[in-house]
């Protein structure tokens, strides 16, 4: 990664490029607990041009996938922020429910504290991100970031969760990432335009609801990673609508990790190819095969253990993961138009 696309100390703060009122700029941080099928986020999209912020704390495990049935979830929307917000060390803005999370950076672009308590519940998070190498961002002009700057970054997380009072250790890896900039719109929306469903697809054939889920217009992003307790794994985004009818589909825009050492993905030979429940549409089974810039090769095969949706279409899933001979754990994130994903859905339940 170049110099000029490295990340800064200044870059822990909050930026303001533009005068968009979609501007947005956010910090999300995800871990897990495979011991209890347990994955948690925390998530942050922050409006500078309208001084708010909306942010959300979940936790699911395979005992429920909603909003009611989660094993924590609460969100506050469009809070009013004070001017000129620190990010280094902050308290987000709570509600009548009770206060929001802290966030404290402890090492620029490398290691930070955040905790939150909901007493009401019995749910806290105490923990700390270190990370396993300095952020970088990803390449400007490639999809899915054309503009906006954007990074993940791997790291060990270690702390503790209390969950309906029970106090649980977190110790494993975890990754965070951050993106700003103008959008323009609802990150959802889409300006591409199309005279039918048949020519949105880039390579008919195959499955009909792999046809449909690869149309091309419809904002769809899928994101995936798993890496074992030392770091070795991958990262990356699945270029769905360029996939081809066996349903492999390209990836881009991440790595492979190994001894160490990271790798950006060749997007011209990594690539995933999913399995989805006829019941839920939601991915059951991957096989991910992937080369880097060096030539490393990787392959790995995921399985779903637990599953969050916020609205019943898209959904954040815990997965294992078969990677170098042992195992990983990671997520599949998987976005969708709601529209979209119910055409595709009824293809998979299609009988006749």
């Amino acid at each position: 990664m170049t110099d000029d696309l490295a990340f800064r100390p200044e870059d822990d703060r909050y930026h303001q490029l533009s005068d968009d009122p979609y501007e947005t700029e956010t910090n999300w941080w995800s871990f897990n607990i495979p011991e209890r099928k347990l994955g948690c986020w925390i998530h942050a999209p922050y409006y500078p041009n309208r001084k708010a912020v909306t942010w959300r704390i979940f936790a699911w495990d395979d005992e429920g996938y909603d909003q009611a049935r989660m094993a924590y979830y609460r969100k506050v929307e469009e809070a009013p922020m004070p001017d000129d917000p620190d990010l280094t060390d902050i308290i987000f803005p709570g509600d009548a429910n009770g206060p929001g999370y802290s966030l404290r950076m402890l090492e620029p672009g490398m290691k930070y504290h955040l905790q939150y308590e909901d007493r009401a519940r019995g749910f806290a998070l105490d923990f700390t991100h270190g990370g396993l190498h300095p952020p970088h961002r990803f390449p400007p002009g490639k999809p899915p970031f054309m503009a906006t700057p954007h990074f993940d970054q791997l790291g060990h997380v270690e702390g503790w969760m209390t969950l309906r009072g029970e106090r649980i250790r977190i110790d494993g890896i975890g990754v965070r990432d951050r993106t700003w900039g103008p959008r323009g719109g609802p990150y959802a929306a889409s300006p591409k335009r199309y005279a039918s469903d048949m020519e949105r697809v880039k390579r008919p054939g195959g499955a009909h609801w792999r046809e449909i889920e690869r149309e091309r217009g419809r904002g769809r992003i899928q994101y995936i990673f798993g890496h074992r307790h030392d770091g070795t794994g991958f990262l990356g985004f699945v270029r769905v609508a360029d996939g081809d009818a066996d349903g492999w589909a390209p990836m881009n825009a991440g790595w492979i990790r190994r001894d160490g050492c990271f790798g950006s993905l060749d997007p011209a030979r990594s690539r995933m190819r999913t399995f989805r429940s006829p019941k839920t549409g939601w991915s059951t089974h991957m096989q991910v095969e992937l080369v880097d810039e060096q030539g490393r090769e990787m392959k790995s095969e995921g399985f779903a253990v637990s599953t969050m949706s916020e609205a019943g279409y898209g959904v954040n899933q815990l997965m294992r993961w078969d990677i170098d001979g042992g195992i990983g754990w990671g997520e599949d994130q998987d976005v969708w138009n709601p529209a979209h994903y119910v055409r595709m859905l009824d293809a998979l339940k299609a009988t006749v």
